[in-house]
């Protein structure tokens, strides 16, 4: 009972790590690029917001596969397979809310920054990322609860291997299948449980940021 859970949370922790490693420097770059490439880097960096789970996990299978370029890493039906899938998935969850952070920030207080001489690496980590840290914390809230309720990507990449990649959403949908609803209700209830908490978080971190 306890295994999916705690791949679970083991998979949503390290995806959140690395989403965040790759969305601050990214929603930054896109928060304050001008240039004509910006709307083709958001369209395809956010295309998972609107692309089914199993067409991106079904290209995912042919990347990662026997016969696809990253065979050898061998990452398919594997942990480390399911966090490339749920990384790539969950990073526009967690990628929006960073960069309208960053874009929340005003020019005129970076570039009185840039006159009183600090450089652009102490503009980013000394001025911008504390003032836009609320904008992270959700990003990174939002990003943990999305990949903890991925289905379609985790099946279609880790299959349902116990003690592997049986996640816990796989683990509802083989009860269910196995008509075990005593336990499909029992995960799924947790699930629900902790969803509505993270939304209640949320709620309150968008309050404090909007209040004078």
């Amino acid at each position: 009972m306890m295994e999916p859970i705690l791949l679970s949370l083991r998979l949503a922790s390290v995806t959140t790590v690395i989403l965040l490693m790759l969305c601050i420097p990214l929603g930054w770059l896109l928060a304050r690029g001008r240039g004509a490439w910006r709307p083709f880097a958001e369209a395809f960096l956010t295309l998972p917001l609107v692309l089914p789970p199993t067409v991106l996990g079904f290209y995912l299978l042919l990347l990662l596969g026997p016969d696809g370029p990253l065979a050898p890493l061998h990452l398919v039906f594997s942990f480390w397979g399911l966090v490339v899938g749920s990384v790539v998935f969950s990073l526009p969850f967690v990628l929006r809310p960073i960069q309208s952070a960053f874009e929340g920030i005003s020019d005129n207080l970076l570039e009185s920054a840039a006159s009183l001489g600090a450089g652009p690496w102490h503009r980013i980590t000394r001025l911008a990322i504390p003032m836009a840290r609320r904008g992270i914390i959700s990003a990174a809230i939002l990003g943990f609860a999305h990949t903890l309720g991925e289905f379609g990507v985790v099946l279609m990449i880790g299959g349902n291997i116990a003690g592997k990649t049986r996640v816990l959403s796989v683990a509802i949908f083989d009860a269910v299948e196995r008509l075990d609803y005593a336990m499909a209700h029992f995960l799924s209830f947790g699930l629900l449980g902790f969803s509505f908490a993270i939304l209640l978080v949320l709620s309150w971190l968008n309050g404090r940021s909007s209040a004078p």
